[in-house]
């Protein structure tokens, strides 16, 4: 079982538009999916290539809603 959780984060007013209007034309993606698999990716580009990261960003690439 996969334990989650919650984070608070602040971004720019110009990246939660665009984020806005992502999720409104994509409406089998939520916020949260979206910062998984953001952060994962992140993760997994910048050196700390875990199987952790990778697996949950495939997960969350190719979840089902």
């Amino acid at each position: 079982m996969n334990a989650t959780i919650s984070i608070l984060a602040e971004i720019p007013e110009d990246l939660h538009e665009t984020l806005k209007g992502y999720l409104e034309s994509h409406p089998d993606w939520d916020q949260d999916r979206v910062f998984s698999a953001a952060l994962s990716l992140f993760l997994i580009q910048n050196g700390e290539c875990d199987r952790r990261a990778a697996r949950v960003y495939l997960n969350t690439l190719f979840q089902q809603s």
